[in-house]
């Protein structure tokens, strides 16, 4: 009973970007997450190996619907709407993708998330 009052209480969250993300939209509609890596340390590591100055990181189809449904006011129960209405079956099991998708997001510090 306490894992479907989380997942409820989850899907109530509101996530909103990090402001220090860059993303654009590509040729195929889908969505890039551009990440500058402008630190001292990156900036060394890119002299002695040649590192590239920026990671872009391509999101797939559903992901794309995610990050463009992410504008700080739609929770997370929003955005499987939203994902739904969209990709359809294709998205199939939209929850539970949602939900992993949502925590990779945070984790990698693309997206905080609010409790409203």
């Amino acid at each position: 009973m306490k894992r479907k009052e989380k997942e409820k209480n989850f899907f109530e969250f509101v996530p909103k970007k990090t402001e220090n993300i860059d993303w654009e939209i590509n040729d195929k509609g889908l969505v890039q997450i551009i990440i500058w890596r402008n630190s001292w340390l990156d900036k060394i590591v890119q002299k002695i190996f040649k590192t590239p100055k920026k990671t872009i990181i391509d999101l797939d189809e559903i992901g794309s619907v995610v990050w463009k449904s992410i504008n700080g006011e739609k929770n997370i129960f929003n955005i499987s709407e939203v994902i739904e209405k969209e990709l359809g079956s294709k998205a199939e099991p939209i929850n539970e993708r949602l939900v992993t998708y949502i925590k990779i997001l945070k984790n990698n510090n693309f997206i905080e998330l609010e409790n409203k």
